[in-house]
C-alpha cells in the first residue's frame, strides 16, 4: 500500500474518483464522519486498484446549500460559480440569485451564462437578467449548439462550478467544451458500480492546467438555512453600503424605522425587488425553523 495525494474529479455519494499523479483512482471514504465533494484536494492510500480517502485538505471555499434539516455541500475550492439560464423553459430569477447568494457568501465570483440565444424568447430573458447585471454580474450570451467560443475567456483562469435548473442546456456547454464527456463519465460510473447516470453526481472536467470546470446536476431548489440575517445581507453585494446605518443595531431590514436599506429601496439606490427577496428568505427561514 502506498500514500498518494489527488484532487477529486467526481462524486458518486460515498464513492469518488481522484485523480493522481499517476492517474485516476477509484476511492472510498475511511470513517463515516469524513465530509468530501468534488474539488477536494485529498490524501489517499492506495491499494492495488483502488484507494482509500484518509483526509481532506484545507479549502479555499466550500460552495453549499442548506434546509431546516440538512446541509449538502457542493463542490470544493472553486473560483466562480455560473448560473446558467435560458429562454425556454422559463428559469427561476429567485433560484439564480439564490445560488448567487450562497457563492457571495463564500467569496466566490458569479458569472451568468443565457445559453439557447437562438430562440425568440431571449429579448424577455435578457430582460429580466437586467435586475443582475445592473449591479454588476457578468453575462455572457451564447448557443452552445452553434459556438461554445463566446464562453471561453470567462472560464480561463477559473475553476467554475456549472449551477442551473434542469432544461437550461448545461449538459450541452459541457458537451461543447469536452466532447469526450460523456464517455468518461460513463466509465467512471462503471468503475465505481454506480450506474450510468450523467446527471446525478458532481464532475470536473479539466481544459488547461489553469481552467476547470465542476458540473453538477440540474438543482430545483437552493435553499439558504444556513445563512442568518447579517450573512444573508451581506450576500446582497449592493446593501453592502448601507448595512450598519440603521437606527437601530439589531435591525432585520423588514419594518422597523431608520432601517437604511427600506430608505434606499424607496430612493431607488437598491432595487425593490432584491429588498423583497431579501424580506422574502429570511421568512422562509423563520417558517422552517418554528417548524423544527
Amino acid at each position: 500500500m502506498a500514500d498518494l495525494t489527488g484532487q477529486v474529479v467526481a462524486a458518486f455519494s460515498r464513492r469518488f474518483i481522484v485523480a493522481t499523479a499517476d492517474g485516476l483512482l477509484p476511492c472510498q471514504v475511511k470513517g463515516r464522519h469524513l465530509r468530501v465533494v468534488c474539488g477536494d484536494q485529498v490524501d489517499i492510500q492506495r491499494d492495488g486498484d483502488n484507494g482509500v480517502i484518509k483526509c481532506v485538505l484545507p479549502r479555499t471555499s466550500l460552495l453549499y446549500r442548506s434546509d431546516a434539516f440538512k446541509t449538502k455541500a457542493i463542490a470544493a475550492n472553486v473560483t466562480q460559480l455560473a448560473v446558467v439560464v435560458a429562454p425556454r423553459p422559463s428559469f427561476s430569477m429567485e433560484l439564480v440569485q439564490r445560488c448567487i447568494l450562497a457563492a457571495e457568501d463564500q467569496d466566490i465570483p458569479s458569472l451568468l451564462i443565457l445559453n439557447k440565444t437562438d430562440l425568440p424568447e431571449t429579448p424577455r430573458a435578457l430582460e429580466r437578467l437586467q435586475l443582475l447585471t445592473r449591479i454588476g454580474y457578468s453575462l455572457v450570451s451564447l448557443s452552445a449548439l452553434n459556438d461554445i467560443a463566446p464562453l471561453l475567456p470567462a472560464l480561463h483562469g477559473h475553476t467554475t462550478l456549472l449551477i442551473g435548473q434542469s432544461g437550461m442546456g448545461k449538459s450541452t456547454l459541457i458537451n461543447g467544451l469536452f466532447p469526450d464527456a460523456d464517455v468518461l463519465t460513463a466509465d467512471y460510473s462503471e468503475a465505481l458500480d454506480s450506474g450510468r447516470h450523467t446527471t446525478t453526481h458532481t464532475r470536473l472536467h479539466r481544459l488547461d492546467v489553469d481552467t476547470a470546470i465542476v458540473d453538477s446536476p440540474g438543482l430545483q431548489e437552493f435553499a439558504l438555512q444556513h445563512l442568518d440575517v447579517h450573512a444573508l445581507a451581506h450576500a446582497f453585494v449592493e446593501f453592502r453600503p448601507f448595512l450598519g446605518q440603521c437606527r437601530f443595531r439589531d435591525c432585520i431590514h423588514e419594518t422597523e424605522p431608520g432601517c437604511r436599506l427600506q430608505e434606499a429601496a424607496a430612493t431607488g439606490e437598491i432595487e425593490p425587488k432584491r429588498l423583497l427577496l431579501f424580506q422574502t428568505l429570511r421568512q422562509v427561514q423563520k417558517n422552517a425553523a418554528q417548524r423544527l
